[in-house]
């Protein structure tokens, strides 16, 4: 493929820092990506996961859908979202960049972003909404938009369906792997990086479905317990940012280190938080026969190749998390409705197929899953581009 469609690089006139904006491709005129805010972000990194959203476009496009593939984009702010200054920053960075919003690039919550916080920056800043750029192609934007805030005000046990149904896929993608291995559930072991909205909702469904997380690690550590934790008590004692509150621990919890998550004996990771968590030198650390992506480039090239040599199956992340992406435009095009039951078994039936898919490819051409899903992807580009073209 070729270099992105556009590169923006922003300074900010009060504090100095930096944001990006990476429009990889364009589809129909419109590109899709989340925002992120994160300490020492890069442009070269946004670079990397607009070209990831291109991907995960063209893996959920379906001929016969109302969901109409987007190209990939992707914005990132270098700062940490807790730093009293942030929510500014944001205002200040999407002022910046409206006019792109308002034409071409939809975007939402990502790493260090919830969608509420981007919600309400973008109506301080005068924006429709994050996603307006889309509703051109609509059939009927309002039934289209009222579709998708009935669907953001649908909660599951306390929950936003918005903050589940990323979780679910990930969760998904999991279980396919291990039914197709043959693999029960009772006695799997999970270890969880990451306790914000993916990581969180990932630890419920797989908690839920009978496998044991045996760790989660946020922002203070590592919570371990071999024979397992008591994960709907700790999602209930999170913060915003996914931190969860240490009084609810119990006797037998563990406090361990931030990177003890890794060397945890389990036979599933999920690194769901910050981008190249494993490197070629800190993967020699885990025993795990899987690692699922539920974060953007939590695998670093180099430590891939060294995982698939001992045997290591690595999920990608343009397969694993990209349910996320797909139920936003599957609820706004109405491919489904609002109901979080629909929701599921949509994203599930759909996801459980791309594994299978990137797992079959994997097998015949003698590759990693990741260099199958990017073949799928490059298969199926083509075909959206005779359809719709490339501008």
């Amino acid at each position: 493929m070729t270099a992105p469609w556009m590169s923006l690089v922003w300074t900010d006139h009060v504090t100095g820092r930096q944001g990006f904006l990476v429009v990889d491709r364009l589809v129909r005129g419109v590109a899709s990506g989340g925002l992120r805010m994160r300490p020492g972000c890069t442009l070269e990194e946004v670079t990397g996961l607009a070209r990831g959203m291109t991907m995960k476009e063209a893996l959920h496009y379906r001929p016969g859908g109302r969901y109409i593939p987007l190209g990939g984009a992707k914005g990132g702010i270098d700062c940490d979202p807790r730093d009293p200054g942030a929510y500014g920053l944001l205002v200040r960075y999407l002022r910046a960049v409206r006019p792109y919003i308002e034409t071409l690039w939809a975007t939402g919550e990502d790493l260090g972003l919830s969608q509420d916080v981007v919600d309400r920056a973008a109506a301080e800043v005068g924006l429709v909404s994050s996603v307006q750029a889309v509703y051109p192609l609509l059939d009927d934007e309002a039934a289209a938009r009222r579709r998708l805030a009935d669907a953001f005000a649908a909660e599951v046990d306390g929950i936003g369906l918005d903050e589940l149904a990323g979780g679910c896929g990930v969760a998904e993608s999991v279980l396919a792997a291990l039914d197709r291995a043959a693999v029960p559930y009772a006695g799997t072991r999970v270890a969880v990086q990451g306790f914000g909205t993916m990581g969180g909702a990932t630890a419920r469904f797989l908690a839920r479905a009978g496998l044991t997380v045996v760790a989660v690690a946020d922002v203070k550590g590592t919570i371990a317990n071999p024979a397992g934790l008591d994960v709907e008590a700790l999602l209930a004692a999170r913060d915003g940012y996914g931190t969860v509150d240490r009084r609810v621990l119990r006797p037998d919890d563990l406090e361990l280190s931030g990177d003890a998550w890794l060397s945890t004996e389990a036979e599933v990771l999920v690194p769901a938080a910050v981008s190249y968590a494993i490197d070629s030198l800190n993967q020699e650390e885990t025993g795990a026969r899987w690692i699922v992506e539920a974060a953007n480039m939590p695998v670093v090239p180099e430590a891939e190749e060294l995982l698939a040599a001992r045997g290591v199956t690595v999920l990608p992340d343009v397969v694993v998390n990209s349910g996320t992406n797909a139920w936003w435009w599957w609820t706004l095009f109405g491919d489904i409705g609002a109901d979080a039951e629909e929701a599921f078994a949509y994203i599930r039936r759909s996801m459980r197929a791309l594994v299978g898919l990137t797992l079959d490819r994997a097998s015949a051409d003698g590759t990693t899953p990741r260099a199958a899903a990017h073949a799928l992807a490059a298969d199926r580009l083509p075909l959206i581009t005779e359809r719709f073209g490339w501008y």
